[in-house]
């Protein structure tokens, strides 16, 4: 049984602005410690997956950084994705890429930005679920164990008798919930965080995209022929100006009847807004996470970035500041989930240099 694994690097972190930027995402950023989200994504490989089994899907606004960041992936591995079209699309060019190397390969498909501390248990736990899913040919996902009613997480049904050691048949997938939705979900005992994680065979996954997804099985048909040959850029163009925006959630794990997870037993962010930050962070005795430049006086619960400007907060609380070189936020931390707003504006008036 021979690992690969694919590293989705594409997206651009809307809710992490203004420190993630479409040239420089949040998993391009020195988040916690002195390494960057990505390489302690590849980091935690180390061991588990040889480099050159190793690839990273992104976008062309980001290659120049990843393969600076991770200079002993080989460059061939480095994929930009003309347009971003969604994990579904990510995925199934991710499986052709593993499949013209080994076409009984397990593939794990991980995202570039989470934090995971624990890595002899991650990786105890992806040998295991890569062993299920070679031997029964089931599509195997990652599920948390809640620590609080999230609603920025997707949720995972489970029905909770084990088949084997820690591997569970999925009952049903849930979109990201209102908050009295996500406490009925912690409540009930049988929901995960969906971790975005997945490990199956590469022959697996292909069949299942045929089944759920055909169109986007026919482009990956097209795109499979050009692997490694000249015009494997232009084709891949044209396949990805034809596919649909979905995710592989939607489009094939939440219509699958061959889908199971296992239970993590290592602590896991996927450090998916500025609040996620601040509940990592070291705090002082008024519950205060500070970076750089900062002073506070009455200043309770609150995360201020403030790395090359002095910034100063008095007589406030429970305050997300991010502060740049060219932009400031400020924010309710109960409303962290909407920053992401601000780059739509953002977008919408065209303001490409806060982008």
């Amino acid at each position: 049984m021979k690992i690969y694994a694919v590293i989705m690097a594409g997206g651009i972190g809307s809710r992490f602005w203004p420190r993630s930027k479409s040239k420089k995402p949040k998993q391009l950023l020195k988040i916690f410690g002195n390494n960057t989200l990505i390489q302690n994504t590849v980091a935690r490989l180390n061991g588990l997956v040889e480099n050159d089994h190793i690839f990273v899907i992104t976008n062309k606004n980001q290659v120049k950084q990843i393969k600076k960041q991770i200079p002993h992936i080989p460059e061939e591995n480095i994929i930009a994705e003309p347009f971003g079209k969604n994990t579904a699309a990510c995925i199934g060019l991710g499986a052709v890429l593993v499949e013209h190397r080994d076409k009984d390969a397990v593939m794990l498909t991980l995202p570039a930005d989470h934090l995971i501390l624990d890595v002899q248990s991650f990786q105890n736990t992806l040998k295991k679920a890569a062993e299920f899913a070679y031997e029964t040919k089931g599509l195997v996902t990652i599920g948390i164990t809640p620590t609080r009613p999230e609603t920025g997480y997707g949720y995972i049904q489970y029905i909770d008798e084990p088949l084997r050691e820690n591997i569970y048949k999925v009952r049903t997938f849930a979109e990201k919930p209102n908050l009295s939705t996500a406490k009925r979900f912690l409540q009930s005992g049988d929901f995960l965080w969906n971790s975005g994680m997945f490990i199956w065979r590469v022959d697996t996954i292909k069949s299942e995209i045929k089944i759920h997804l055909p169109d986007l099985y026919e482009g990956l048909v097209e795109l499979s022929k050009s692997v490694g040959k000249d015009d494997f850029d232009e084709t891949l163009t044209n396949v990805y100006g034809q596919l649909r925006n979905i995710s592989i959630d939607y489009g094939v794990m939440e219509k699958s009847k061959n889908v199971y997870l296992t239970k993590a037993d290592f602590n896991w962010s996927d450090v998916g807004s500025w609040e996620e930050v601040y509940q990592l962070s070291d705090k002082d005795d008024s519950g205060n996470a500070k970076v750089g430049k900062v002073y506070t006086d009455k200043t309770y619960s609150s995360y201020i970035y403030s790395p090359k400007k002095f910034t100063a907060l008095i007589g406030v609380e429970n305050l997300i500041v991010i502060n740049t070189k060219n932009a400031l936020l400020v924010c309710n931390r109960e409303n962290a989930q909407d920053v992401k707003k601000v780059v739509d504006y953002l977008k919408m008036h065209k303001e490409t240099d806060l982008l």
